[in-house]
């Protein structure tokens, strides 16, 4: 079978490898679909991964073709969204359901192979967020494990309806964030620096600013008549944006970090003094929350996507085969194209 393969930083490659037969609890999948995540162009030009060499890609869906002995064999032919995470089990954090936190976790698509395959073996079926309307595409179901990501900043943020929630980034995470929050009845404004990614969000219904043509706390306090915003999502890990967004914060309102930092992140004299001043909570974000007690961000974003109430497919902007994905990994890293979300897809 064919496999985008990782063997050492900017050595990523298409290869002819085995196809894995499962084995005990294993299951394999067909990959439909699998999006290129923001964090993997650096994971290949820059940063490498843990383990070479390794099968990119963490954000997909495919269709059970066969199971081990121990498997279901009903499962073959069921189509899902695949949890990516590979958690020990064992840890504190696993005991309690929180595997994102998990202190000796493995990784699909980084730590262990992933979804830029034509198949990818999951450890069970627990991986495997099972679609129940066939109408439900692929790519759709490709878009869960980003689409999870703004949910869960959204929980963590305490978001309520009839909030104002204040964006820092106009991506395909801040769009996603966007969409939830309108389902949920607050009102969203988004916050980029790039003009090309404000204007396909506004082409999409969002209200955005730019911060390098505006002021962006002048242009929130319009918006909000002075109130300013109850939840700021800071989406983008840099030390500008933080600052801004607690400036728009409202007193005693909560600020979600979201963002990765790729270098220090500095809070101003001035800022520090306000977080003082209006009593500001911060929470942090790391992926998604996937137990079902209390709540399973995973299937409750299948689900919706199965009830048709969250829009994404309009925001995949490139596409690509196996065979060209190396030429779209290096047209995005060299800053050729423009993407919002770009994937992996098998359709012909």
């Amino acid at each position: 079978m064919k496999a985008m393969r990782l063997h050492a930083i900017n050595d990523f490659r298409l290869e002819e490898v085995e196809k894995p037969q499962p084995r005990g609890k294993e299951i394999l999948i067909k990959v439909g679909a699998c999006g290129i995540c923001g964090s993997d162009i650096p994971r290949v030009y820059e940063l490498g991964t843990k383990v070479y060499p390794v099968t990119l890609g963490h954000e997909y869906a495919g269709t059970v073709v066969a199971v081990g002995e121990d498997a279901d064999p009903d499962l073959i032919g069921k189509v899902g969204a695949v949890y990516p995470v590979v958690p020990c089990g064992q840890c504190d954090s696993c005991q309690i359901g929180q595997y994102a936190q998990c202190s000796d976790y493995h990784n699909l698509g980084s730590r262990t192979d992933g979804g830029f395959a034509e198949y990818c073996l999951l450890p069970s079926d627990w991986h495997l967020v099972v679609s129940n309307n066939p109408k439900t595409t692929m790519e759709e179901l490709s878009i869960v494990e980003p689409a999870t990501v703004a949910l869960h900043a959204i929980r963590k943020g305490e978001v309520k309806g009839g909030d104002t929630v204040v964006v820092f980034g106009a991506g395909p995470i801040g769009i996603l964030i966007g969409r939830w929050c309108k389902m949920f009845g607050t009102k969203v404004i988004l916050v980029d620096i790039d003009e090309e990614k404000a204007e396909f969000a506004r082409e999409r219904g969002f209200t955005v600013i730019n911060a390098m043509k505006q002021d962006c706390v002048e242009e929130v306090s319009k918006l909000t008549k002075g109130k300013m915003s109850d939840v700021v999502i800071e989406g983008t890990g840099t030390s500008a944006a933080l600052n801004q967004a607690i400036e728009c914060s409202k007193p005693f309102a909560m600020v979600t970090l979201l963002g990765n930092p790729h270098r220090d992140t500095t809070i101003k004299l001035d800022q520090h003094s306000m977080i003082l001043r209006k009593e500001l909570r911060f929470t942090g974000v790391w992926n998604n929350y996937y137990s079902d007690l209390p709540f399973n961000e995973w299937k409750y974003t299948v689900d919706m996507l199965n009830e048709g109430k969250l829009e994404v497919l309009d925001l995949i902007t490139h596409r690509s085969d196996l065979d060209h994905l190396k030429q779209l990994f290096d047209d995005i890293h060299d800053h050729k194209v423009t993407i919002c979300k770009a994937i992996y897809t098998d359709r012909e």
